[in-house]
């Protein structure tokens, strides 16, 4: 576990070094934001702290945009239910999540990604995920409240595509909030 937490901080501050670039721009995201996410989904919690770098490819339309960002993070996850035998009430985990977003317009947009997530125990509530090493699949959609500020609603699902069996996979649906310093 001290593994992934060392892993996940140095890749936060490496976001933070590749947030800072040359000149000003006039979208303050474009320098990196962090996001706060609370999911739930099949009598679990999870909460989640995302450390996004700046744009790491633009493609700007006559009248919107896509983007590639990347998020890394680390999230815990409990449940208040009773457990099966030998599995845990809570677990960590650590994710590296490339995520395109697409802005129809400049408030709204809509995104998807798919990325590496590493937990800190493969038994947890009701599941026994086999392996560590899982894979986040995540779709969205939000808007931008402010200048500053951006809210959304994620659906995400975490599987090892079976690489090992039992694959029972785990779903969640998270609202996220994002915002710039």
């Amino acid at each position: 576990m001290k593994k992934i937490l060392g892993a996940v901080a140095a890749l936060l501050m490496c976001g933070q070094v590749m947030a800072a670039g040359p000149g000003e721009s006039s979208n303050p995201f474009d320098g990196g934001a962090w996001s706060v996410q609370f999911g739930t989904g099949e009598g679990n919690q999870r909460l989640t702290i995302n450390r996004e770098t700046a744009p790491l490819w633009t493609h700007n339309f006559s009248s919107s945009r896509i983007e590639l960002v990347g998020e890394l993070g680390l999230s815990y996850w409990w449940t208040t239910q009773d457990v099966d035998p030998g599995a845990k009430k809570s677990v960590w985990q650590a994710n590296a999540i490339p995520m395109f977003r697409y802005w129809p317009t400049q408030q709204i947009y809509v995104e998807a990604g798919v990325g590496a997530t590493f937990f800190s125990d493969t038994r947890f509530h009701d599941k026994n995920i086999s392996t560590s090493f899982q894979f986040g699949d995540h779709v969205g959609a939000g808007y931008q409240l402010t200048r500053n500020t951006r809210i959304g609603l994620r659906v995400s699902h975490f599987s090892n595509l079976s690489i090992k069996r039992p694959n029972p996979g785990i779903n969640n649906i998270a609202i996220n909030i994002a915002t710039t310093f």
